[in-house]
């Protein structure tokens, strides 16, 4: 396994517990939208604590960006990542593969869960390729809504957002199951991109199974 060490070229706060960070793209560095790296910190105490996150950059831009949930009520890789400014180091490793577009459907994230899908939609943006692809994308709170502003552009009215421990105007206010499924989709041949925890992972796609979804259309992380 290859390793780079790149320094952070800036932070930045996206909600209250997830950060931007834009680092240094090693030299011939390359990924498609849905793949992730290992990361650590480089540091002698959190060099081989490598911890697994997505790219949301696109391959073609000069800088890597991630966008990572910071846990700071356990120590951990997010903990201490989330202490970093611009000109301290990472380490990033071999690019593999998480989530890869197969074509037009239906993209449903639990939380953080949402980053493997963000290359994917800002890639088909770019090439306005985004029609007929929708985002159910369900958070505790408004507040916990990862570019919300972002995707409501990408994907006006195919960005549906769900709260499950707040009621809000202009939020579903429930739980993603077998009803919801039914009541929001028509289609059930289509493919489908699911990420978020595991347990959350596993429910949906056996719902979508059992609504008609194929096996081979239900793409999720490995």
């Amino acid at each position: 396994m290859k390793n780079h060490i790149v320094k952070i070229i800036s932070t930045q706060i996206v909600t209250h517990d997830v950060m931007r960070f834009t680092v240094e793209k090693p030299e011939g560095y390359t990924y498609t939208p849905g793949q992730a790296t290992q990361v650590s910190v480089n540091t002698l105490a959190l060099k081989n604590e490598k911890k697994p996150f997505t790219f949301t950059s696109l391959n073609n831009q000069k800088h890597l960006e991630f966008i990572i949930k910071i846990y700071n009520s356990h120590n951990g890789v997010t903990k201490e990542l989330g202490k970093l400014k611009a000109g301290d180091e990472l380490i990033i490793h071999d690019v593999w593969g998480a989530i890869k577009y197969k074509g037009k459907g239906v993209f449903i994230a639990g939380g953080s869960g949402v980053t493997p899908f963000i290359a994917i939609f800002r890639q088909l943006y770019s090439e306005n390729n985004i029609a007929k692809n929708k985002l159910i994308f369900t958070n505790k709170t408004e507040s916990d809504i990862i570019l919300k502003e972002e995707f409501n552009e990408m994907l006006g009215k195919s960005f549906i957002n769900i709260l499950t421990d707040e009621n809000k105007d202009g939020y579903e206010n429930s739980r993603i199951d077998m009803a919801f499924l039914k009541e929001n989709i028509t289609d059930f041949t289509q493919n489908f991109y699911i990420c978020g925890p595991p347990e959350f992972v596993v429910d949906i796609s056996e719902a979508l199974k059992s609504l008609g979804a194929k096996t081979d259309a239900v793409v999720f992380e490995k």
